[in-house]
């Protein structure tokens, strides 16, 4: 009998490649950081709604969504905020270092029936704070050109660029 574990069907998974490491010396504010597109499906919501427990009809029912005044069924904004710091995470290359994330909500993102809504997200350096280790990111968050995310702000840590990194560091 030949105990060899046998692969599981379907496609070999991609090898994942680390990004390059960020250095806090590295950036300037104004700086763009990250430029991402993501799709949004009456799939994705339900599969988020599922995740979410959040099973307002506005999500999923297009009659009970114009009923209520919107252009029909939107997007969750929880969803579209956490794919919006995607971005983010995709450029630092860990989620951990995501210390802080705000936004204010201002459009819906209508996801239509048979189709898909674009989010489009631009992530640009508003701020460094060298002592802390930390740069404010910020993010423009837009549907067909409307912005659908106000003030959207991350802090983010940068590794072993605060200066009590570099004390520990030094001491070692």
């Amino acid at each position: 009998m030949n105990d060899t574990p046998v692969p599981a069907p379907g496609p070999a998974p991609t090898p994942s490649v680390a990004p390059t490491p960020v250095r806090l010396a590295d950036l300037s504010v104004g700086d763009v950081v990250a430029t991402r597109s993501f799709t949004l499906t009456r799939e994705t919501l339900v599969r988020y709604a599922g995740a979410s427990g959040d099973l307002n009809p506005i999500h999923y029912d297009e009659g009970f969504a114009r009923s209520v005044g919107l252009p029909g069924v939107i997007a969750h904004g929880m969803l579209t905020m956490g794919t919006a710091i995607e971005a983010v995470v995709d450029w630092i290359g860990d989620p951990a270092a995501v210390r802080e994330y705000s936004t204010r909500f201002t459009k819906p993102v209508p996801v239509p029936s048979g189709g898909e809504a674009r989010l489009d997200v631009t992530a640009t350096i508003g701020a460094i704070d060298a002592e802390a280790g930390t740069v404010r990111v910020d993010l423009v968050a837009a549907c067909d050109e409307a912005k659908v995310l106000g003030r959207a702000r991350a802090t983010v840590a940068i590794p072993g660029d605060s200066a009590d990194d570099q004390r520990q560091g030094s001491a070692a």
